[in-house]
């Protein structure tokens, strides 16, 4: 009875029609997403999104009339309830970070397993940022670059924080954290509730982007 309150209402946006009817029924046979709309612009889209005030956009990067970057810049202007997740076949760190500098809280490789988006469309309706693992990856390998000349300044982290954030991007754990580095656990914990305070993140992911974009972590 309840069901339609909890649905997820999803806009997808892709001018390819196979690979965007695909992706509309595999959404559909979910219990807990309807989609609402399809869109084969980014005009169309923005359109939609304006009448149908969707929930979750999906939303392809490369589309005719205004390309996923140009419909990220106008999404930022209107209804913060809608959230959008990017498709992208672009293996491009830089794409990546471009997309959530313009407001996408989700990233997802079109190349990925399935359950991978319906797992990112359901973290980031909750509010919370999604980020391919393969995605990460590339972000973890940009980090390794030496920082720019703008970066020589002092260092808004602690050398134990660095050390910290440059685990985070490769994958650990807290755990694993504090084996490596011979701490507690705990420490770890209070390391990164301090380093989410300085940088202004509210998670591992954003943290990894953040790092990412001012170079925090210089290469090994």
């Amino acid at each position: 009875m309840s069901k339609a309150k909890k649905d997820i209402r999803v806009l997808v946006a892709d001018d390819h029609t196979i690979f965007r009817e695909g992706l509309c029924k595999l959404l559909e046979a979910e219990d807990d997403i309807v989609v609402i709309g399809e869109a084969r612009t980014g005009v169309e889209c923005l359109a939609l999104v304006e009448k149908l005030k969707p929930d979750v956009v999906v939303l392809d990067l490369k589309m005719p009339e205004k390309d996923g970057l140009s419909v990220l810049n106008d999404l930022g202007g209107k209804d913060a309830s809608t959230r959008t997740i990017v498709l992208t076949a672009s293996e491009d760190e830089r794409d990546f970070v471009e997309v959530v500098r313009r407001g996408a809280r989700g990233v997802v490789l079109k190349q990925a397993a399935s359950e991978l988006l319906l797992e990112g469309i359901r973290k980031v309706h909750r509010g919370e940022m999604w980020i391919d693992q393969r995605v990460a990856a590339e972000v973890m390998r940009a980090m390794t670059r030496p920082p720019g000349a703008e970066q020589q300044a002092r260092p808004l982290l602690t050398e134990r924080e660095q050390d910290i954030v440059r685990l985070v991007t490769q994958g650990f754990r807290n755990k694993e954290i504090a084996d490596k580095l011979s701490i507690g656990e705990q420490t770890v914990k209070n390391h990164l509730h301090n380093i989410f305070d300085k940088l202004g993140v509210s998670d591992r992911l954003e943290l990894a982007l953040y790092a990412l974009h001012h170079r925090l972590v210089e290469a090994p």
